[in-house]
């Protein structure tokens, strides 16, 4: 069975949704940085407890802490908004709120990856990545 996928970010998501589902409360998958970067900004929004990136011996791996033993996980749902086959991009007047302002949107602009209400700051838009709340 291969490791590689078309859509990194997407396998991602579907993890973290896996293991809320399941009860689980963390998970590892291989590194890059985009999954990094998407990961840290939920953990810096609160959905998420923490990252880590471990070195092994040939590459890195993401590890993700969704919750505490004994919490219940932060996230309700977890969507993936562009995809290969079907990009989703916004410009920084259209940015839309994700459940009146509750959730959270990831978008990557020309300056990084990027919550939607960061990017509305700077006047930026981009491609939507993912929807959290």
């Amino acid at each position: 069975m291969s490791t590689t996928t078309t859509d990194p970010i997407a396998d991602m998501l579907t993890r973290i949704r896996n293991a809320i589902a399941v009860g689980k409360n963390e998970v590892s998958l291989p590194h890059s940085k985009a999954k990094e970067h998407v990961a840290i900004s939920l953990r810096n929004n609160g959905f998420l407890h923490d990252v880590t990136v471990a070195e092994l011996g040939v590459g890195k791996q993401l590890h993700i802490v969704i919750n505490l033993d004994g919490e219940n996980a932060k996230i309700t749902e977890i969507k993936r908004l562009s995809k290969p086959g079907r990009r989703a991009y916004t410009n920084a007047r259209e940015i839309p709120q994700v459940k009146r302002g509750r959730g959270v949107l990831i978008i990557s602009t020309s300056k990084g990856l990027m919550t939607g209400d960061e990017a509305e700051k700077l006047g930026v838009g981009g491609e939507l990545i993912c929807q959290v709340y």
